[in-house]
């Protein structure tokens, strides 16, 4: 069980890779983002992209889905106080296999609640071609192992956040 103390600043996770396809795009944006690039070949096709590209909403949930499946499940997550900043800056498009890395940035504990602590974490997302597809800054709440003494050292903290 991986608990917020098992984390360290500068960590650096690699997540196994995950192909997209054209139907799960369409499928995913017919139910929450229909624009005619997300879901319809020909209006697509005449659009700047060229064809069908995800929704970001889409990029971003298969992200959330890598993140659950390699670090949260089987981890002492106690959900996230949020994201910092979260950009989609290519498209991604049908067949594309997305690689996900993590690179923890802060370790903090809770001030006022000495069983948990928050992890930042920067999150790139590339495509095949090795272009980046999405970053994302966010953070995770995790369960301590034990309770914070005042003998513990205090935050590790490589962003000056």
């Amino acid at each position: 069980m991986r608990t917020f103390d098992d984390f360290t600043v500068g960590e650096v996770t690699d997540f196994p890779p995950r192909t997209v396809s054209e139907e799960e795009i369409i499928a995913f944006a017919r139910e929450y983002d229909p624009q005619p690039f997300h879901i319809d070949r020909e209006a697509a096709a005449k659009t700047p992209y060229g064809g069908i590209i995800a929704s970001g909403w889409h990029t971003a949930g298969l992200m959330m889905r890598m993140m659950v499946d390699n670090i949260l499940e089987g981890s002492t997550s106690m959900g996230s106080p949020g994201i910092d900043e979260l950009r989609w800056l290519r498209p991604v498009r049908p067949g594309d296999t997305l690689h996900l890395r993590g690179t923890v940035t802060a370790v903090k504990p809770s001030q006022s609640k000495p069983d948990r602590g928050v992890i930042s974490t920067l999150y790139e997302m590339r495509n095949q071609n090795g272009e980046m597809v999405l970053t994302m800054r966010g953070k995770g709440m995790y369960g301590r192992r034990k309770p914070a003494t005042a003998d513990k050292p205090a935050t590790a903290d490589k962003t000056g956040a």
